[in-house]
């Protein structure tokens, strides 16, 4: 499939084509800050963006949705979300996360409400223009995003280059006359991938991300945990923004009638309080440290032993939302480093 080149007027165009042929999500201003909206019209959205607030996976796993409804008599439906849409801007790093997502919900026991949305999206991904104070998925791998997706936007200069990966972004280009880009217009590419990688990289890691699971097998008993949960609220902020961080609250709610209701999950966190509680009030985590250590162990090796990915991406939204300012994933693995 050939990339084309599209000043900005007729990239303008195509998202209100778009806009015009499905429901579309793109990432528009809100205040001084930017998230993941329904898109009315091609001037409202911000390619130029720095990082969402929440990632786009909310509407794969919605913050809260309804899985089942059912009768006293024993009669259930399940509730399934099968609308087509385009998640247009998709930042690399959140394609990473995505792909970990697919992998978690796809694998054991098949999530079919997750599955069902993720294949009737369209994915646009847009290559990062301007790094986010707290973003480091440069040193995470993540500046950069191969698969995955199905439209790769790159800006170079005052044009974008439109690169359809699969048969489904094919498709979302469908009607569109630009010309191809040239050898230069890749290389003027190759060139953005190059400088993100460095770009994104506000916070250093004094280690590959595929030290990680090792150096917190050796690191159980490390003070770093007691010493930041010192600090912690339990709010559980840094894992609601996570692009990576998938834990749900089921439960049934019966309506008044006493004959009908439904089964809905909510995001759920970790780092709360009463999430480890189980049968008989026992609580597996009652202690903040625990719960602070749990989210490293998780991202940084569970999920990993999972299925080989570091849960983290490197958005750096968790940094941002701490108002302790203890959740900086790159804090904590160069002080495991250092004390190595």
């Amino acid at each position: 499939m050939n990339v084309k080149k599209l000043d900005r007027a007729a990239l303008d165009s195509w998202v209100d084509s778009l806009i015009a042929r499905q429901k579309v999500y793109g990432v528009q201003a809100r205040g001084e800050r930017f998230a993941f909206a329904p898109l009315a019209r091609a001037e409202d959205l911000r390619l130029d963006y720095d990082v969402t607030i929440l990632p786009p996976k909310k509407y794969f796993l919605p913050q809260t949705e309804d899985l089942v409804t059912f009768k006293r008599s024993g009669e259930y439906d399940s509730v399934l979300d099968d609308e087509p849409f385009v998640l247009l801007g998709v930042h690399p790093y959140d394609m990473v996360a995505v792909n970990q997502m697919d992998a978690i919900f796809s694998s054991d026991n098949y999530d079919v409400h997750y599955m069902t949305r993720r294949k009737n999206a369209a994915i646009v991904v847009c290559d990062v223009q301007n790094a986010s104070p707290n973003v480091f998925a440069g040193c995470m791998g993540t500046a950069t995003v191969k698969d995955g997706f199905d439209v790769l936007l790159t800006r170079i200069g005052d044009a974008w280059l439109v690169d359809a990966r699969t048969e489904k972004g094919a498709g979302l280009l469908e009607g569109v006359s630009a010309p191809d880009a040239g050898e230069a217009d890749l290389a003027a590419r190759e060139k953005v991938w190059a400088e993100n990688v460095e770009k994104l990289q506000r916070h250093k890691l004094n280690c590959a991300p595929s030290d990680i699971p090792d150096l917190l097998e050796k690191s159980y008993g490390h003070p770093v945990w007691e010493e930041r949960a010192a600090l912690c609220f339990s709010c559980g902020t840094c894992t609601n923004v996570c692009p990576t961080c998938y834990c749900f609250d089921v439960q049934d709610d019966v309506n008044w009638d006493v004959e009908t209701g439904k089964r809905s999950r909510t995001w759920d966190s970790c780092q709360l309080k009463d999430f480890a509680i189980v049968a008989g009030d026992h609580n597996f985590r009652p202690n903040a440290a625990d719960r602070f250590r749990h989210r490293y162990y998780r991202k940084g090796k569970y999920v990993a032993d999972k299925i080989g990915q570091i849960a983290c991406v490197g958005c750096g939204r968790c940094v941002t939302g701490c108002v302790a300012k203890i959740a900086n994933p790159v804090e904590i693995y160069n002080r495991l480093m250092e004390d190595k």
